[in-house]
């Protein structure tokens, strides 16, 4: 392919910026549909589907545990996507990370229960979940940084918050099908939300088909400036900031997945529920809907003000809102319940989602930058993926309180890491990319 001058890329990125941040957000959206609709099916189905305990909440705890599993796989994911796209190219990882996890999800809606074969079910249920976690591990990183490399360089925050829009959207699909579902009398409950998942698996795989390599890559290939080894090499000079990454995205996802999973199965199991799964589920769907457009919005954002800002605004308030989230719950008033989602979610963990697609790859070179990202980005997904078991476990002796202390444990290490980690969209990096395009 032909590597545009960096002045053009600068100001308009390549021709293929908006079909790539359009195929890395189908993807994503269909990677976080698939594994995001294991949660909700944990929190309102597993614990009796595939998990035989007297206690439900013996129950709820094991279907968070294999929830968690999947996390808990996917730096490895990470690590292999990372590689893979450090050395071949970000295209390929997209393509077989999208074919593997859609493949899997759909296993999972067509397993026996736990009545037909018994301990057979949750060891299939747990095999497959693993699958999931290291394909879901080696996807980001390549939709982030296709988009990344492919957009202009003043708009990177917003492009890069497209792919990111898939969280939600994902979200959003998954528990549309659930709320749908739950009229279903019938295992089609919850085998249906996985079994659909076949469809978007080939839109999925026409569109990133379609995609181009990235040029920020190629040239990179071109250049000779690939490294034999890119695990060795960011590991041994980037640790610290593999570090801070790690810390940045336990505020987002630790605290996404305590409003996401754990809050569900909160307000809506136990001897007298908070609201029904309705109301739950209008909450979260809601909030996701919204999400669509307030993620993009703060990407954006941070292409005005810079990286830190943002990010720095959406740990304060996640900490800030703590407590407050659980006391509005408890009320059981509906409308009250579906704000909490919305803050919590629209606001509080899109501002930081929309933030990291730019953030986290300006913090490393382009040839190390698949590998650097996406470790520093999985790896704290193996803490946070157990954060609904850690949080239901809490709960026992400390009642919502405790849980509530965890969202804020989440936030202070991403305030921590905030702190720690430099701006790469300050003033002065703006003024750069502005001589570069008026050079050109």
């Amino acid at each position: 392919m032909t590597i545009e001058p960096a002045a053009q890329r600068a100001k308009d990125g390549s021709p293929d910026k908006l079909k790539t941040a359009i195929g890395s957000a189908v993807g994503t959206t269909i990677e976080n549909y698939d594994f995001l609709a294991y949660g909700t099916a944990a929190a309102l189905y597993f614990n009796t589907v595939f998990f035989h305990a007297d206690d439900p909440v013996v129950g709820l705890l094991l279907g968070f545990a294999t929830f968690g599993i999947g996390f808990a796989m996917r730096p490895l994911g990470g690590v292999i996507g990372g590689y893979l796209g450090d050395r071949i190219g970000r295209k390929p990882v997209l393509v077989g990370a999208l074919l593997v996890m859609g493949i899997s999800t759909v296993l999972i809606g067509i397993l026996p229960t736990y009545e037909q074969v018994g301990l057979l079910a949750p060891i299939l249920l747990t095999l497959i979940r693993v699958i999931q976690g290291v394909a879901f591990g080696a996807e980001w990183g390549g939709a982030i940084l296709m988009t990344f490399e492919h957009a202009p360089w003043k708009k990177r925050g917003k492009y890069t918050a497209i792919p990111q829009a898939g969280v939600p959207l994902g979200l959003l699909l998954a528990n549309l099908v659930f709320l749908w579902s739950t009229n279903l009398d019938s295992e089609l409950a919850w085998r249906l939300p996985f079994l659909l998942s076949s469809v978007l698996i080939i839109a999925g795989l026409i569109i990133r088909a379609k995609v181009s390599e990235s040029p920020e890559f190629e040239e990179t290939k071109t250049a000779g400036l690939t490294v034999k080894n890119p695990l060795k090499e960011v590991f041994k000079n980037d640790w610290r900031t593999i570090l801070r990454v790690i810390a940045l995205r336990l505020a987002e996802s630790g605290g996404f997945y305590v409003i996401v999973t754990y809050m569900l199965s909160y307000l809506t199991t136990g001897d007298e529920p908070i609201t029904d799964r309705a109301t739950a589920l209008t909450g979260l769907v809601t909030a996701a809907a919204l999400g669509l457009f307030t993620t993009i919005l703060f990407g954006a954002l941070t292409d005005r003000v810079g990286r830190k800002p943002v990010y720095l605004g959406g740990t304060i308030a996640l900490m800030a809102f703590a407590f407050p989230m659980f006391l509005l719950v408890n009320t059981g008033v509906p409308y009250l319940i579906v704000f909490v989602y919305i803050i919590a979610m629209s606001i509080i963990h899109d501002s930081l989602a929309g933030t990291q697609g730019a953030w986290f790859s300006e913090l490393f070179s382009t040839n190390v930058r698949s590998s650097g990202a996406s470790i520093g980005y999985q790896f704290s997904a193996a803490v946070s993926g157990f954060i609904p078991l850690i949080a239901t476990a809490v709960a026992v002796p400390l009642g919502w309180g405790g849980v509530a202390w965890v969202y804020l444990a989440c936030g202070l290490l991403g305030f921590i890491g905030t702190v720690l980690t430099r701006e790469t969209w300050g003033k002065r990096e703006r003024a750069e990319v502005d001589a570069i395009i008026a050079r050109g």
